[in-house]
């Protein structure tokens, strides 16, 4: 299992497999291509099918400069490793081919090519929670203790910046006013609510300004802002929004803050090592669910959970989002996708309190849910899963 760094990818919007994956491998084809004179890049499956609404073209078009290049779309060629496939061509100037690279965009930000490894070190050898709260406990440690023994001393380094872009994206995103970019003339929505939050009292001003923050994060991700994935640009406004409300609300120093991080960035390792955190591999359930429970173990570590109330914070988190398919409007990461980063939000901090309740004692397990999340991916229709073929998008 690698590095939680890889979880918490600083980007831009608006989407992580569609915007920085293929930006990431327009950039090694170009390195790997120097002497062509202009290129050719075939979009397939879902990478084609919503590849505009998420700016793929422009993206990969911007990576590729100064050369030509053409972009083909094929939204009705699946390729069997995985749907968000990428044909790159380089020619000469007499238009023989020099060179193709098929690629995969597996989900936030991430590459991965028959037979290659990229940019992949494994520093986990443990990758089951199971394994990891018995760890815990035979070592008398929490789960961000786990992480730290792992990574390399630039971690908390690392964290520290992506805690600053979390907070500058709520930021910016609570004062900017006017309608997000591709089509749907969408308004946003956190300036007002974080205003009309104000004026509420204190149990319903805090569920609204949570609103109010994974908004912010949310529509900026859509406007092509500066944002954190966690685990993916279109699930981005849930962890900023819970931990920026916690920071301002309970004054946790950003010490703490940072250990916050470690841990659900162990939650959101493990669900990718074992499952997916791709739309286009597993719906929805595989991003905003990853999110919400990274945000719900985040939480129950910042209030005192043991180890083992932080899994059932995570588990709950992600359970309760079992199913939820990726069908986003027009191609964009606008609807359902924002408002699902305000609700997962709120949702995260109630298992936080459900699990503080408890003992941490019950049945069904996070490494249970995580395989469930993974069957339940395969078996969801393709036309459910970031094609924008089917549920919501066909509004």
């Amino acid at each position: 299992m690698e590095s939680i760094c890889k979880i918490y990818k600083i980007g831009n919007g608006p989407s992580s497999s569609h915007t920085i994956g293929p930006r990431k491998a327009a950039l090694i084809f170009k390195e790997n291509n120097a002497m062509a004179h202009h290129f050719a890049v075939t979009l397939y499956g879902s990478l084609a099918a919503t590849g505009k609404g998420h700016l793929t073209d422009v993206a990969i078009t911007e990576a590729l400069k100064p050369f030509d290049v053409k972009i083909i779309f094929e939204p009705t060629i699946f390729k069997t490793f995985h749907p968000n496939a990428m044909l790159f061509e380089a020619y000469s100037e007499n238009d023989e081919k020099l060179n193709e690279w098929l690629v995969y965009s597996i989900g936030g930000g991430d590459l991965s090519a028959p037979g290659i490894t990229i940019e992949r070190q494994a520093i986990y050898e443990i990758y089951k929670m199971k394994d990891v709260l018995s760890w815990c406990e035979a070592n008398g440690k929490t789960l961000w203790e786990f992480v730290e023994m792992h990574e390399n001393n630039d971690f908390w380094n690392y964290l520290s910046e992506v805690w600053q872009v979390m907070k500058n994206a709520i930021e910016i995103g609570i004062d900017t006013e006017g309608s997000l970019p591709g089509g749907l003339n969408l308004q946003r929505k956190a300036p007002s609510y974080f205003i009309k939050a104000s004026g509420y009292k204190a149990s319903l001003k805090s569920r609204s300004l949570v609103f109010a923050y994974a908004l912010a994060v949310a529509e900026e991700n859509a406007a092509g802002g500066k944002i954190v994935t966690a685990p993916t640009c279109g699930s981005s406004g849930v962890m900023p929004a819970v931990l920026y409300h916690l920071y301002k609300s309970y004054e946790f120093s950003e010490k703490k803050i940072l250990k916050a991080l470690a841990t659900a960035g162990l939650i959101g390792n493990l669900v990718k090592k074992n499952a997916s955190v791709s739309g286009a591999e597993v719906g929805c359930q595989g991003e905003i669910g990853t999110a919400c429970a990274m945000a719900s173990a985040a939480a129950n570590q910042l209030f005192g959970g043991s180890p083992y109330q932080i899994e059932y914070a995570a588990e709950m988190g992600l359970e309760h989002h079992l199913g939820l398919t990726c069908d986003p409007v027009c191609g964009l990461v606008q609807i359902p996708c924002i408002e699902r980063n305000a609700f997962a939000a709120v949702r995260a901090l109630d298992a936080n309190v459900f699990s503080m309740l408890s003992d941490g004692k019950h049945r069904v397990s996070f490494d249970r849910v995580v395989s469930v999340m993974r069957e339940t991916g395969h078996d969801i229709p393709s036309l459910y899963k970031e094609t924008s073929e089917g549920g919501l998008a066909k509004f």
